[in-house]
């Protein structure tokens, strides 16, 4: 029974592209002329922005052209387009209030209509992907310290949830940022069975059981259960680490966790000795020798070559670039490059790999840097685009 299961759940995996061929073939033929959209997502309270802002973005040139707000929606802190370019997804972060809404999204012209909305069943969610079929959304909540599971029906539109599960443990030292469990990412594994949260609270990275049939979350299958699945056990950190965001290698063999309290990188092997558990073989700051004044890290992403990796440094307002040993997936920092601006919150390279863009929350602007492909370097193009409180940027080819 538990191999047919299994089975099932390895041809959903598989079926999940196929079904979205046809929308892939359409985003290619977009792709290779260089022109995406770019979505950012941004703070509305206490700010002048009204919601979701629109762009274009030209792979080829690396310019970045405004088209307005795309949809006015509060408190947008993430936002993710679905791999069939139809549909928008956001998360509404407002306490007690916080949503979850779906929109359609125009490829030609960059509008979004609300489709749907939710509650988030949990206070202030802060991150929202997609699992590997499409046919769910994850949300972490950070304040409440849970991740909810939504099913996206063949309309877009959100249906009720079929998962809601807050993280446990044993709490980090930080008294004042780790009274509680705080989930502030969430991930599928690269086979669909499992998901991967970060918790800022529980200095871990806490892993999941995913059922792709049903949509429900699970404790963590046994070595016995599934002997070749990534990371079966939750990765454990240094106390007060702060585990905000985590990056992949390509196939999964290194995950790269950015702690936001120490504004470092741990790097794990992602199947190790003891029953599967992530082996942590490097720790390494984010920040440049020297300076100790208040930072927070915030995003972290690889590069698609693999041989660079970045961070957003809050406080100290640079981005790290580092180099990623070939074999052993070490890091080495090279640089620390200033943003443009004040508090990096996040930073997204565009689909090229050329360029990064750097959104800077506190300067209401979004910083473009063009990427050197040999060492990885930050090089501004000189282009800075206003907009107000960007917490969050995702592109999306254009028709």
């Amino acid at each position: 029974m538990k191999v047919t299961r299994q089975l099932i759940a390895f041809l959903i995996v598989l079926a999940g592209p196929l079904l979205l061929l046809s929308s892939t073939q359409t985003s290619e033929k977009a792709a290779k002329k260089g022109q995406y959209l770019a979505f950012v997502g941004t703070y509305t309270t206490k700010t002048s922005s009204k919601g979701i802002y629109g762009f274009r973005f030209d792979t080829a040139t690396g310019q970045l052209s405004a088209i307005g707000v795309a949809a006015e929606t509060p408190d947008p802190s993430w936002v993710v387009v679905h791999s069939n370019g139809k549909f928008l997804y956001a998360v509404n972060e407002d306490g007690k209030s916080s949503m979850v809404s779906a929109f359609a999204l125009e490829p030609k012209t960059g509008n979004l209509a609300l489709l749907n909305q939710l509650p988030a069943l949990g206070e202030d969610p802060c991150y929202i992907s997609f699992d590997r079929t499409g046919k769910y959304v994850f949300v972490a909540n950070y304040t409440s310290g849970n991740v909810v599971v939504f099913p996206i029906g063949s309309d877009g539109k959100l249906g009720a949830a079929t998962a809601n599960v807050r993280d446990e443990g044993i709490l980090g030292p930080n008294k004042e940022r780790q009274e509680g469990p705080h989930a502030h990412w969430i991930e599928p594994s690269l086979d669909d069975r499992s998901v991967y949260v970060a918790d800022l609270g529980l200095d871990r990275v806490v892993r999941y059981g995913f059922d792709a049939m049903n949509g429900t979350l699970s404790t963590a299958p046994t070595r016995s259960e599934w002997s070749h699945s990534v990371l079966d056990q939750s990765a454990k950190l240094a106390q007060g680490t702060g585990p905000r965001h985590v990056a992949f290698s390509t196939g999964g063999i290194h995950m790269y966790v950015l702690g936001e309290l120490q504004s470092t990188v741990t790097v794990f092997h992602s199947i190790g000795t003891d029953d599967f558990v992530p082996t942590a073989f490097q720790r390494i700051s984010s920040l440049p020798k020297g300076f100790s004044d208040r930072n927070d890290a915030a995003e972290i992403a690889l590069h698609p070559s693999g041989k660079f990796l970045y961070t957003s440094n809050r406080g100290n307002d640079t981005i790290a670039v580092f180099n990623v040993e070939r074999r052993g997936g070490r890091l080495i920092l090279s640089a620390n490059v200033p943003t443009g601006g004040k508090e990096p919150r996040h930073f997204a390279i565009d689909p090229s790999g050329n360029y990064l863009l750097a959104e800077n929350q506190l300067s209401n602007n979004i910083v473009v840097f063009r990427i050197n492909p040999a060492t990885g370097g930050l090089t501004p193009t000189g282009q800075v685009v206003e907009v107000p409180s960007p917490v969050d940027l995702t592109f999306v080819a254009a028709e």
